[in-house]
């Protein structure tokens, strides 16, 4: 054994590690999820779907080439807790984690063919610095680390929002109505090239809708979306 490993087991005693579902210890080899619960991960295969329920919710934002979310959200649900830990309890390794894992499960469908960037969602500065790092960008680099191709930062958003969940139809337009941007530099990156547009969850589509609007503004780009989650939009 090497020291390692007998260091990572000695921490296994003084602090296991437990499962982001169920809490129950995690066994050697599992990490953040133990195997039970991944394979009972209630998987949306929406890349799998012709016109699926994502791809449908998009399509007022122009020409998005594929989309699709990894899991269902279900608020309150066991598995819900995988994103508070990501995005509220400080745990960004796991959305870096579970973002590689959805690359190796969803690669065969074609989804990730011919990207060449990646562009996370952004975050208000003022936002992100209260969070210490923006979980769209962590999820982004987990699916960078598996596809080879680099995460570009060519948005930008110019303000805080509130939550989408309780407004209608009006008002979530209205309430992403000019909150996203070019980077005014790295956005020349991406022109002309098919680029993956990343979030942690899609609950409206309004906030992906607003950043695929504007990424296609740019010349000659194509974009597939990709969340982690999705709230079950049908």
């Amino acid at each position: 054994m090497t020291i390692k490993e007998l260091w990572n087991s000695a921490l296994d005693v003084l602090l296991p590690r437990t499962c982001a579902v169920c809490h129950r210890t995690l066994m050697a080899g599992e990490h953040y999820v133990c195997r039970e619960c991944l394979e009972a991960l209630p998987r949306t295969h929406y890349e799998a779907i012709d016109f699926n329920p994502l791809e449908q919710a998009l399509v007022v934002a122009g020409r998005v080439e594929r989309a699709a979310s990894y899991f269902y959200y279900d608020r309150g649900g066991a598995y819900a807790s995988i994103l508070h830990d990501i995005k509220y309890r400080s745990v960004p390794s796991l959305g870096r984690w579970i973002a590689a894992r959805a690359v190796r499960d969803m690669r065969a469908s074609g989804l990730f063919d011919g990207v060449e960037a990646i562009v996370p969602v952004p975050m208000h500065r003022m936002k992100e610095l209260e969070r210490g790092y923006n979980q769209s960008r962590v999820i982004a680099q987990g699916l960078a680390d598996e596809l080879g191709v680099p995460v570009v930062d060519a948005l930008v958003a110019t303000r805080e929002h509130a939550t989408q969940t309780r407004k209608d139809a009006t008002d979530r337009l209205a309430n992403m109505r000019d909150l996203f941007a070019l980077h005014r530099s790295q956005s020349r990156c991406v022109e002309g090239r098919h680029v993956l547009l990343v979030d942690d969850v899609v609950t409206t589509g309004a906030t992906l809708q607003s950043c695929a609007g504007v990424l296609l503004s740019l010349p000659g780009v194509k974009v597939t979306v990709f969340t982690l989650a999705a709230a079950r939009l049908q």
